[in-house]
This record gives C-alpha cells, sequence and structure tokens, in this order.
C-alpha cells in the first residue's frame, strides 16, 4: 500500500481523490458511519469552490440543490454593507454543501479514482522501523485488529487526531483567543447569500446550504446558553433584523453547540507521516474557512506527497514546503480570527480585521489557482464540466 489515510471527510477523501487520481494505492480508514453528519458552517470561499471546479466535482454539489451564493452582506453595529460576488478562478457563485452533501460527493470520487474506503476502523496504534512510520494498526467494529503496511500515513481524523497523538506532533503556533458557537437550521429564512454581523456582544451569520438556512452564533466561552432560545438570543444580541427575520422561521434540527477551543497549527509532517485538515491546522469557527483550509491543504500534502513516493523529491524537501506554505497562507487567517474572538474591538476595528482576512484569502487565491498539474492532469477529461 502506499499509502494510508485516517479519516474520510473532507480533507481525507481529497487527499484520497488527489493521489489515486496520480496512479497511487490508497486506504481511507474511518471510524464513523459513510454519510454520517458533523458540525460544520459549510461555507466554501471561493478557493475551494476553484479547486471543486477543478475536481470536476462542482456539478454534484449543484444537482445536489446547494445553492449558489453570489452576495454577501455584513452587519455592524452601525450600517449593514452589501458585496457582490464576482466571478472569477472559473467560477461565479460560492456555495455553502451540507456535510452529508460534500462529503460523500468527495468520497465516491475518490473510490472512481480506485482509492478504498472503509468505515468502522478505527486507528489505534502505528508501525515503525528505521526511525520512521511504516504502517498503521486499525480495529474493526468487532474488536479485530489488523496491521497495514503503508509507504505513507496520513492524518485526516480532526482536532482530535490520534496520529497526531500517536506520533506526538508537537503544536507550533497558539491562537490566543476562541469563541463558543451554536448551529441550527431553519426553513423559509429569507436571507441575501452569506450574512454575518459583528457586535461585541455577540456574532452571527446565515449560510444558505441544502434545504435550509444554517444560522451559526459565536460568543464568549461561558456566556453561550446550550439551547434553541440561547442561539436566537445571541442572534438578538448580534443584529435585531436577523433576530426578526429569524422568529418568522421554522426551525428543523436541534441547536448544535461548540464549547470552543483556540486555534493552533500542528507540525504537519515527520519521516512516514503527515497531517491535513483539523488534525494539523484549526481556527475559531468564525473565520468560516475550515472547510477551505481542507481542500487546500489536500491538495499542497497530496502535491508533495506524489514528489516523494515518486523519488523526485526528499520528505524534507517535498513537506517542508508543504508546510511553510500552509503557515504562510494560514496564519493571518488564524491571527485574524483569534482576535475577532476577543470581542475587543470596535466597529472601525473589525472592517480593518476584515479587511486584512479579505486580503489573506486572495493570497490563497493566487497560489490555488497556480497548483501544480501533477494531479489534475489524471482526471479524465470528462470529468470536466462545460
Amino acid at each position: 500500500m502506499d499509502v494510508v489515510i485516517v479519516g474520510a471527510r473532507a480533507a481525507g477523501a481529497a487527499t484520497a481523490l488527489l493521489l489515486a487520481r496520480a496512479g497511487l494505492s490508497v486506504l481511507v480508514v474511518d471510524r464513523e458511519r459513510p454519510g454520517a453528519d458533523t458540525l460544520s458552517t459549510h461555507a466554501l470561499m471561493r478557493g475551494a469552490v476553484v479547486q471543486l471546479h477543478r475536481w470536476g466535482l462542482l456539478g454534484d454539489v449543484i444537482r445536489a440543490g446547494t445553492p449558489a451564493i453570489r452576495e454577501t452582506t455584513f452587519h455592524y453595529a452601525t450600517e449593514s454593507v452589501w458585496l457582490p460576488i464576482k466571478p472569477g478562478g472559473g467560477v461565479d457563485a460560492l456555495y455553502a454543501p451540507r456535510r452529508t452533501v460534500l462529503d460523500p460527493i468527495l468520497v465516491a470520487a475518490a473510490q472512481d479514482a480506485g482509492a478504498v474506503v472503509r468505515y468502522g476502523a478505527a486507528l489505534v496504534g502505528v508501525r515503525t522501523g528505521g526511525g520512521r512510520v511504516t504502517g498503521v494498526e486499525v480495529r474493526d467494529r468487532h474488536g479485530r485488529v489488523e496491521t497495514i503496511t503503508a509507504a505513507m500515513v496520513i492524518g485526516a481524523d480532526g482536532r482530535r487526531s490520534t496520529l497526531a497523538r500517536l506520533v506526538s506532533a508537537p503544536i507550533t503556533h497558539h491562537a490566543a483567543h476562541t469563541t463558543a458557537c451554536a448551529y441550527g437550521y431553519y426553513r423559509d429564512l429569507p436571507c441575501r447569500g452569506y450574512e454575518w454581523a459583528y457586535r461585541t456582544s455577540g456574532m452571527a451569520g446565515l449560510i444558505p446550504t441544502n434545504d435550509a438556512t444554517c444560522v451559526f452564533v459565536a460568543q464568549r466561552p461561558g456566556r453561550l446558553a446550550r439551547h434553541r432560545a440561547g442561539l436566537e438570543a445571541a442572534v438578538a444580541d448580534a443584529s435585531p433584523d436577523l433576530a426578526e427575520r429569524l422568529r418568522a422561521a421554522e426551525p428543523t434540527s436541534p441547536v448544535r453547540t461548540f464549547v470552543g477551543q483556540p486555534g493552533y497549527l500542528r507540525q504537519p509532517w515527520g519521516p512516514g507521516w503527515a497531517l491535513v485538515g483539523d488534525a494539523g491546522s484549526w481556527k475559531d469557527p468564525i473565520s468560516a474557512h475550515g472547510l477551505t483550509d481542507a481542500l487546500r491543504d489536500a491538495e499542497l500534502l497530496a502535491g508533495a506527497a506524489v514528489r516523494v513516493l515518486a523519488g523526485e523529491a526528499s520528505e524534507a524537501e517535498a513537506f517542508g514546503h508543504y508546510q511553510a506554505t500552509r503557515d504562510r497562507l494560514t496564519l493571518p487567517i488564524l491571527t485574524g480570527s483569534a482576535e475577532i474572538a476577543a470581542l475587543q474591538w470596535d466597529d472601525e476595528r473589525i472592517r480593518l480585521l476584515l479587511r486584512e482576512l479579505n486580503l489573506a484569502m486572495s493570497d490563497e487565491l493566487r497560489v490555488i489557482e497556480k497548483f501544480g498539474e501533477v494531479l489534475i492532469n489524471q482526471v479524465p477529461a470528462a470529468a470536466h464540466p462545460g
């Protein structure tokens, strides 16, 4: 086996897709069941939409009924600012698919490319030899443990990454602040694309997704009540206008909460192993950038892994470049999100912080548009839309 990937959500499935398209043998293991939902703000920024388009998968997202997002509104304490989503990078809209839509699309594409995906298989150990990771030990639902040898093991298993713990991956950057968040889904909630509300009493967002709108709120940890009334009160703290619209909408799900965790960057590679997605990089959910990070870093890591396994570069060279690029693109968003999470700004400062985040995302998009062709060339011509 060339590569074992731990985790079959967006980061792991995207990495598997790209590696399999490059001709490598890939096994993905995941402890959960296929298609399981997960807490998410869903929002894809332009870079991620460009990647899905280039991989031939954006059409699947659209056909699943994911609404096109063509505008963004920022609600401040003193005014609201509306901005259109301009065409660019080959796409003319943004999207925020439910994870029950996006993750299965990526998994199916990885399987079509030749990757094997096994659910109900939990990582319980790593095999080592010669100073490097040489494989994994996985336990199935019946308690049986199997050893799988691989040239490379990739952890895409989230904030509580088992692989990161087993290889003792150090944290290289810590964010100073975090928020507690709550999410709920509502039907018949009118909104103009992405809507984000910013006040120091709390923040809120409306994110149109499949068959509903995701309502997202963030407040200081310990202040957010863990029930529907708490979510709706937090929306009112952030924006009376959003709260008025919310009162007329129909809830379609329970409210789910996240108690908060400061962002971080982990060392994302070592001899025989690498990390991608939240396993290696996590930022406060108010950034709404986690999925975009996941797809971006999947392509960065896959390109590095192909070079290493082809003997074209050493791990230090290829994975060192992966880490340096990831850190350069992520740190401005990580630190900016942490300052927003502190909830200690005024209207002038929050506008400046959001402009800085937009500049960081523009830099990220330029990098994504220049990703190498080694992986893209493996996509069958018929898979490209248009």
